[in-house]
């Protein structure tokens, strides 16, 4: 069985000695520092539900990511309350449980690239599809195969908490090891991946970064199901539970607001889980918006509570790393949250500005691999044999990668996987505005003349 005081561990990673926190806890100290990170600034122009939308009330990954981080801060408060009063835990307090659940929230979607799931999914065609993706997975290992061809945002967001952030710095933004547990969804390989489990259900960590994941789980004891597969910190399920209520929640309010969705639809779907919702309170409000403002609100404090319930419920099970399914399936109100999910992707999710938006993104990310793999790929060659001529034009892209994508002295590695994780690296950073921008110039689509 997992053990809290372990769990909650304030050391750092990359920070063998813990250092007393004074000005403010560590895990406050976790949110602030994922807060002010430029990882973390740039989802406000990356896809939540409606890509490039030009209405300024709807949200994208940065809003999203703020509202379920207070969502998880009030989950993880609420839970923290009884596990720190009934394993009378003295170095922790309940606000210590809020704060680390809320940092995890804030960092869930980090790792995102342009266009959402969209772009995760031109990222693993341009390896299985495209001719040069293809080329480069016949020169790895098979697990590096795996980890290309199924790229996963949880796993690219653990890169940039733990290296990309701080290049610099061992531990990259050096976060606690109990914020990084919650923060890692799914903490396998995707060798090792089991959709039995939902801990495993998807690949949360590259093999290039298993080491530093290794030191994490140990750490923090958690439990070991395989070589390179572990049951999740306790905490993840309330980081994703707070995930799932806003996301279903918020997308019904959204598609309200662009006229994608009529008020009494919105009304009937939201009303049933805002069961503390008071009628009169409702006839009072005279914008049909601020009453679906209203009930979602009062949604998200019931499911909110439920959602504490049942992981107290639970809790022996999700310590013994046997809890397989996911905190919003067993609340009570599971079947009306769900219905909200279903009614998303099937009137929601697939309207033709959405579609039409996707359709562009998948092409333009599967583009962006190829032109800079395929440089990459070029240059590397004449490092590692200087009889054979690079293109001049790769010559000439390579000047757009900032150091950080290279390597030392601007030398790329001898390791095709290493070297395509940093064309990866570089492209899922990027905004859904810059990658569209930087297409449109590479391509000759729009081209600005020199000033």
């Amino acid at each position: 069985m997992m053990d809290w005081r372990q769990l909650l561990s304030e050391n750092r990673l990359g920070k063998p000695i813990s250092h007393t926190e004074h000005d403010r806890t560590a895990f406050q100290k976790d949110v602030d520092r994922i807060i002010f990170s430029s990882a973390f600034r740039r989802l406000q122009d990356k896809t939540q539900v409606f890509p490039l939308t030009q209405n300024d009330y709807v949200r994208t990954r940065l809003t999203h990511s703020l509202e379920v981080s207070c969502a998880g801060r009030s989950l993880g408060t609420l839970v923290g309350k009884n596990i720190t009063t009934g394993y009378n835990l003295t170095h922790v307090s309940a606000e210590d449980f809020g704060s680390v659940v809320a940092a995890a929230c804030l960092a869930h979607d980090i790792g995102n690239p342009p266009f959402g799931h969209f772009g995760e999914e031109a990222i693993r065609a341009f390896f299985v599809e495209r001719p040069a993706g293809q080329s480069i997975c016949q020169t790895v290992s098979e697990e590096q195969k795996l980890d290309l061809s199924h790229f996963e945002g949880n796993a690219q967001g653990f890169r940039i908490l733990t290296q990309l952030q701080h290049p610099d710095t061992q531990g990259g933004m050096q976060l606690t090891y109990a914020t990084l547990g919650a923060f890692s969804k799914y903490p396998c390989t995707r060798k090792y991946y089991d959709y039995s489990r939902i801990a495993n259900k998807k690949n949360g960590i590259l093999t290039d970064d298993i080491l530093l994941f290794e030191d994490i789980a140990k750490q923090l004891g958690l439990i070991r199901y395989e070589s390179s597969a572990w049951a999740r910190h306790p905490l993840v399920y309330l980081m994703e539970a707070a995930d799932d209520i806003c996301y279903a929640i918020i997308d019904i309010e959204d598609a309200h607001q662009i006229n994608q969705l009529n008020f009494d639809a919105a009304y009937d779907l939201l009303r049933p889980l805002a069961k503390n919702a008071n009628n009169n309170t409702i006839k009072d409000i005279q914008s049909d918006s601020d009453k679906l403002s209203y009930l979602r609100a009062k949604a998200i404090g019931s499911l909110i509570q439920e959602a504490a319930d049942v992981f107290m419920d639970n809790e022996k099970t999700i310590l013994n790393g046997k809890f397989y399914c996911a905190i919003t399936d067993e609340i009570p109100s599971s079947e009306h949250l769900k219905q909200l999910t279903e009614y998303a992707e099937k009137h929601i999710y697939n309207c033709d500005s959405i579609i039409k938006t996707k359709i562009a993104g998948y092409r333009i990310l599967g583009d962006l691999m190829e032109i800079f793999c395929t440089g990459v790929e070029d240059i590397a060659k004449h490092q590692n044999n200087t009889k054979y001529h690079s293109k001049s034009v790769n010559k000439m892209l390579i000047n757009l990668l900032p150091n950080r994508f290279i390597g030392l002295n601007r030398q790329f590695s001898t390791c095709p996987y290493k070297r395509s994780l940093k064309v990866i690296d570089y492209i899922s950073g990027m905004t859904d505005s810059y990658a569209v921008n930087l297409h449109q110039k590479l391509t000759g689509v729009s081209i600005q003349s020199p000033r």
